[in-house]
């Protein structure tokens, strides 16, 4: 086999230099992209007629036609994937190392994940930690459906995605060590700080012994999170932020996350509300499921309508988005917010005619509405 070589590229200091934010066009390279409600019902009918497969999963991935391979996803670091179950049908036990977050659009059904089951319905919204097993059972007369996203393209793309089917209880093997007080164990040292700006210097032992977070299971009832939005929608046309929820889990902190790589958002938007045009460098996927309306990115004007699925928001493109009168607007946004705040990267622009900042780390925006 030839030797593979890095690629050298002259210059790269002088360009970096004269990059410009306000130029870059990122929606040339990722454009959006709408899979309408027909496309999605059309494959639903498909997987639903197909034999059943041996693990039960019926599965199609939606791939943006500029994902690479691997790192298949639908935005760069997310994967989203369409799943159905017919009456009477279950999946067989898998686990891997990305983490997901599930939302029923059709029919209903029940998950058993971890040591948690749940009992889902319609819009209703769930999240997994990595490497916790689970399966789905369709307990119900009618097909389930389910939009399912996880960071496993990212992971694919870094060549550390692993998955294990029908796996084993392996939590004995958690258990600490025999002789895990062992003072041969441990560095007699600690860890160290030195100089007095913070810096420290943290033994092998603490590497890979880090303190744990519990990661649990947690669940969203539509019915109940609907309930609180019908009560931002009567905030009126004057309120200038926009009419969401985040599904907070705590373990993910300041970093505003349903897991530590995605949040998700439900959204109200009374008919006839334009948003202000904004741009951050995460990136947005929407599910909208009841209403109609338009999102303007990059200059380029998309219809949708309920139903349908879109990616919204490419890094860095400006963009706003828009409902029509009648039935008001209710969607499922997911983005990659809390992953780009953790590497100190999201660089948010709330309003196109005020300043840029990086959100987590500076000073950020607010609204002009009163606690």
């Amino acid at each position: 086999m030839g030797e593979l070589k890095a690629k050298l590229i002259e210059g790269v200091g002088d360009r970096l230099a004269d990059f410009d934010p306000d130029k870059v066009q990122p929606a040339h390279n990722w454009p959006p992209v709408l899979i309408t409600k027909k496309e999605i019902d059309e494959e639903i009918e498909q997987l639903a007629d197909a034999p059943r497969p041996a693990n039960g999963r019926r599965q199609t991935m939606f791939v943006h036609p500029r994902a690479p391979s691997p790192g298949r996803g639908l935005n760069p670091g997310v994967q989203v994937m369409l799943e159905v179950l017919k009456p009477g049908e279950e999946t067989a036990p898998i686990r891997h190392n990305s983490t997901q977050v599930n939302f029923c659009i059709q029919g209903k059904g029940t998950c058993i994940v971890a040591d948690r089951t749940i009992q889902y319905d319609q819009y209703d919204v769930w999240n997994h930690p990595s490497w916790e097993s689970y399966r789905h059972r369709n307990d119900s007369a009618d097909l389930h459906v389910r939009l399912t996203y996880s960071n496993a393209a990212l992971l694919e793309m870094m060549r550390v995605h692993l998955v294990e089917e029908d796996p084993v209880d392996d939590t004995a093997n958690s258990q600490p060590e025999d002789g895990a007080d062992d003072p041969r164990r441990t560095s007699p040292f600690g860890t160290i700080q030195i100089g007095d700006d913070g810096a420290m210097l943290m033994p092998y032992e603490t590497l890979i012994n880090p303190p744990a977070v519990e990661s649990k299971v947690l669940f969203w009832p539509w019915q109940k999170v609907n309930e609180n939005l019908e009560k931002l929608a009567a905030l009126g046309k004057d309120y200038i932020g926009r009419r969401l929820y985040l599904l907070y889990n705590p373990m993910t902190g300041r970093f505003n996350g349903i897991t530590p790589s995605f949040f998700a958002t439900f959204t109200i938007r009374p008919p006839g509300i334009i948003d202000r045009p904004h741009r951050h460098v995460s990136s947005s996927i929407n599910y909208y499921f009841t209403g109609s309306g338009y999102s303007v990115v990059a200059g380029q004007r998309y219809e949708w309508s309920a139903g349908d699925l879109q990616v919204s928001a490419p890094g860095w493109a400006v963009h706003n988005h828009a409902s029509y009168e009648g039935d008001p607007v209710h969607e499922l946004t997911v983005q990659d917010q809390p992953l780009t705040i953790y590497m100190e990267s999201l660089l948010w622009q709330e309003s196109m005619k005020g300043s840029k900042t990086i959100l987590g780390t500076h000073a950020g925006f607010s609204t002009n509405r009163k606690d």
